[in-house]
């Protein structure tokens, strides 16, 4: 399981800050979302291999959509008005000493 940061709004995977999916959406819709992510994941990877580059890019809009959907791109799900650091390094941010803001 990636590291969560203190205020829950990024995990870290090698030093990166990813945007965590938003935890106030309902354990239904987000089970849902994450198992069409994961399905439109698997189809980005049978277009590829299959060389089909309209599938591909089909299957690369459903991934984005399902992201969007779980808070993890778009607009910010938390509504105090800080930053977004998504795909920062942590040493680039204030992350790095512990404080979001």
């Amino acid at each position: 399981m990636p590291l969560l940061t203190p205020d829950g709004r990024y995990i870290v995977v090698r030093g990166r800050l990813w945007r965590a999916a938003n935890p106030h959406l309902d354990t239904a819709d987000r089970a849902g979302l994450v198992s069409a992510l994961m399905t439109a994941r698997r189809t980005v990877r049978s277009a590829s291999r299959a060389r089909d580059a309209g599938m591909e890019r089909a299957a690369r809009r459903a991934v984005h959509d399902a992201k969007i959907a779980l808070g993890e791109r778009g607009p910010v799900w938390w509504n105090d008005g800080a930053p977004d650091f998504n795909r920062r390094m942590v040493r680039n941010t204030p992350m790095q000493t512990g404080s979001p803001n």
